[in-house]
């Protein structure tokens, strides 16, 4: 399959009547419920909910990490259903773009063969050359060749979403990217995201417990057991 897919149409994200349900000790664990969602190419949107709503499982499915038990997943016009593990971590890694809250970088590389590692996947040959433009992006030039360990919690993740979105994304998910970070050190880590996602152009997945960031987004999506209980209006469309 081509690994660099875009969107076949208006929209990057199409859920339909998606269920993930999990098996447990005391029988199956309903997770997502019949969960509808469309998002538009483009669109910023926060995900908001309380702990065990759903948000993080929401993602995984989004990402291709975690297979939806019933419905549809449509992601940049691929259709989940109809991709095996393989092809969906060739269009995971050249289209996707995901920052984690605990940033897992690889403790044994330096940061920008952390950064290089999905460019590798790729057999980009310009892997190195790449990863170094996307450290400069983030003001690291300069600690290309510190291990994670040298590096501070707001470096760290920089290095994150450096890796995240060298291959140029047309996605990136966000998973509480500032929750182990001080608030300043956040803020100038979402002030980075933010920028680039305008930059690139890129669909952004935020899920967070911020208010004020949810205010940067285009709209607000709510969880409750499983279930989106309210989408939004999009931002800039009730502004225009």
């Amino acid at each position: 399959m081509d690994q660099t897919l875009k969107p076949s149409s208006t929209s990057a994200i199409r859920l339909e009547d998606v269920h993930v349900t999990l098996p447990s000790r005391a029988g199956p664990v309903a997770i997502l419920r019949g969960l509808d969602m469309n998002v538009a190419a483009g669109e910023s949107f926060a995900v908001v909910g309380r702990s065990g709503s759903g948000k993080s499982t929401l993602l995984m499915v989004i990402a291709g990490l975690e297979r939806a038990t019933e419905g549809r997943v449509t992601v940049l016009g691929a259709d989940f259903s109809a991709l095996n593990e393989d092809d969906l971590a060739r269009l995971r890694a050249a289209n996707i773009g995901i920052v984690f809250q605990s940033f897992h970088l690889v403790p044994t590389m330096t940061a920008i063969e952390n950064v290089a590692l999905p460019l590798e996947f790729l057999d980009r040959d310009d892997a190195f050359d790449a990863a170094r433009l996307a450290l400069a992006e983030v003001g690291l030039s300069h600690r290309e060749t510190h291990f994670p360990g040298q590096l501070s919690g707001g470096e760290q993740q920089r290095v994150a979403m450096a890796r995240a979105l060298a291959p140029k994304p047309s996605l990136i998910l966000a998973d509480e990217p500032t929750g182990n970070l001080d608030e300043t050190t956040g803020a100038e880590i979402m002030d980075l995201l933010f920028t680039l996602k305008e930059r690139t152009g890129a669909t952004l997945m935020l899920i967070t417990h911020d208010r004020a960031l949810t205010k940067r987004c285009d709209r607000i999506v709510s969880l409750a057991d499983g279930r989106v209980t309210s989408a939004g209006a999009k931002r800039r469309a009730a502004a225009s």
